[in-house]
This record gives C-alpha cells, sequence and structure tokens, in this order.
C-alpha cells in the first residue's frame, strides 16, 4: 500500500476527520460551559479528562455512522496516528506551566498545544485542512493569551467552534472524494 493509498483509507474510515473532530469540539464546548457557569477548575479538569476519551468515543460514534472504525493492517499510518495522539498530553505539562502563571491562559494554551498536535494530520489524512485547523487554534491561542479579554472560558469556547467547523468541513470534503471516486470507496 502507497502513502496515497494508505491516507485515501485514512479520509474513508475516519470519515475527512469527522468524527474525532465531533467529539472533539463537544468536549471543549462541555469545558468551556462548566468554565463558564460553574468552576474553572472543574472546567479544566473537564477538557484535561474528556480528552482522554476523544479516541474511544470517535470509534464508538464511527460505529454508530457504519463505518468500521479501523484501517487495514498494511496501512502504516494507523501507528502515526497513535503516536500524533501522545503529543497532546505530553505536552499539556506546558499547558500547566502556562495556567500556574496565568489562570486565563489554560484554555489559549491548550489551543496552542492541540493545534500543533495537527500538523502531522496533514500527512495522517493528506489533506490540507488539517493545517489550516492547526494554523487557526495556535493563532487563537496564541491571540487570546497576548491579546484576547480575560474571560476565562473564551478560548474553550473558540476552540469548540473550530472542532466542529472542522468536523464538516472534514466530512464535506471526504463526501466529495467519494462522489468522485465511488470506485475508490
Amino acid at each position: 500500500m502507497n502513502i496515497q493509498q494508505a491516507q485515501h483509507e485514512m479520509r474513508s474510515v475516519f470519515l475527512g476527520g469527522f468524527a474525532g473532530q465531533l467529539v472533539s469540539g463537544l468536549i471543549w464546548l462541555i469545558a468551556a460551559a462548566v468554565s463558564t457557569w460553574g468552576s474553572a477548575a472543574v472546567g479544566m479538569a473537564c477538557l484535561f479528562f474528556g480528552s482522554m476519551f476523544i479516541f474511544p468515543l470517535t470509534q464508538g460514534l464511527l460505529r454508530l455512522l457504519g463505518s468500521s472504525a479501523r484501517v487495514s493492517k498494511e496501512n502504516g499510518l494507523w501507528h502515526l496516528g497513535t503516536q500524533i495522539a501522545f503529543t497532546v498530553p505530553i505536552n499539556f505539562l506546558l499547558v500547566g506551566a502556562a495556567t500556574l502563571y496565568n489562570q486565563n491562559w489554560f484554555f489559549p494554551a491548550a489551543l496552542v498545544v492541540v493545534g500543533s498536535h495537527y500538523l502531522p494530520f496533514i500527512t495522517l489524512y493528506g489533506m490540507k485542512m488539517f493545517g489550516i485547523l492547526a494554523a487557526l487554534l495556535v493563532l487563537s491561542g496564541a491571540g487570546l493569551a497576548l491579546y484576547g479579554p480575560s474571560i476565562f472560558s473564551l478560548g474553550g469556547w473558540v476552540g469548540g467552534a473550530l472542532f466542529l467547523a472542522a468536523a464538516f468541513a472534514g466530512r464535506w470534503l471526504a463526501r466529495k472524494e467519494q462522489q468522485a471516486n465511488p470506485a475508490q470507496s
């Protein structure tokens, strides 16, 4: 299997990243809501611990939508996806450090960490859309931390909205590809 075939399979099985971005967006929105109407500490915990369930929730949603939620054993990109996933909890140490300095930097720092983790998704899926998502997340995080209003949950709302937009953009792109090449699907 060459890289284009592997990327095509990733786009097909994972619906252009739809389920993962949808789950991520909902977790970010829940964390933002808890931070807005509850407490910042509980909102931070919602994002951190909720993110640990992104992969299993994504797998469950994919199965509900009729996808196998697995790629073939010949697809070497599966391992890249696993490696990418582990960059976020490791880099959350930096989110913690930023939050100790300024609590309002929690969501902006998380946006930067998660945004940078999306750069390899360009290769994983063969979709430039993930470069745009990465740039929007990183720029939003940096912009909110440096120039944004002092609203703790704002970065959570921004992140949630960006993930939901990416979910539907990715699904649209994957469907467009399937319609253009029905024999490959």
